[in-house]
């Protein structure tokens, strides 16, 4: 990792909004990959929610540093959406959201923001999701893939109550379901029940291709 990759992911997890920006906004200036700023954002939330399972970090830096992301977010997302020359068609439905008892929403919004500007009709129901709202949402929205986020280990057995009432709903067999989160891995995929899980935003991306080709 470069030296200026490490300063942002530093920035943004010690809480530095203002140098955050300027790194964030130097590196998209010259021409770095506005996708690889995002990760590294990402990886910087990992960070942040790690502290703050520590109790070294509390909601108040929680949300500096989703307002710090929002407006890196705000800068880059234009530059991806002239590079993939935007989408005309929409390649299937994707519902995502963090599910109960979690607050985590970054690596959420990353997705969401990756499957949209690459095509896919993305419904986003936000943070702390109720399992009934899931099973509710998807009978509404009728997605193809649904995307289950967690960053939180107590979001595991979320996960796995949100699949089980998919199925008991009879909706299971009609959609992919995948989840992710900092800690998310295939041991955590079994135990969930879900189709496949994505560690990034770009392997989220790569699932719903291969599921819902264009």
């Amino acid at each position: 990792m470069i030296e200026n990759e490490k300063q942002l992911i530093e920035a943004i997890s010690e809480m530095r909004e203002e140098e955050a920006f300027a790194l964030a906004k130097a590196m998209l200036d010259r021409g770095d990959d506005p996708v690889r700023v995002l990760e590294l954002c990402r990886e910087a939330m990992e960070i942040v929610g790690k502290r703050f399972e520590r109790q070294e970090y509390f909601l108040p830096e929680l949300v500096l540093a989703g307002e710090m992301l929002e407006n890196i977010g705000a800068i880059a997302k234009p530059l991806i959406q002239e590079k993939s020359g935007g989408a005309a068609k929409k390649l299937g439905r994707v519902l995502i959201g963090t599910v109960h008892g979690d607050l985590h929403d970054i690596g959420k919004n990353i997705v969401s923001f990756m499957l949209d500007i690459n095509g896919f009709e993305v419904k986003d129901i936000g943070v702390d999701v109720p399992v009934a709202t899931f099973v509710q949402e998807i009978r509404e929205f009728k997605p193809s893939v649904v995307g289950l986020s967690g960053f939180l280990t107590l979001a595991f057995d979320s996960m796995k109550e949100t699949v089980q009432a998919i199925e008991a709903a009879g909706l299971r067999n009609r959609m992919k379901i995948m989840i992710g989160g900092g800690q998310v891995d295939e041991a955590v995929r079994t135990y969930t029940g879900a189709d496949a899980y994505g560690s990034n935003a770009v392997m989220a991306l790569t699932l719903c291709r291969q599921w819902l080709p264009g």
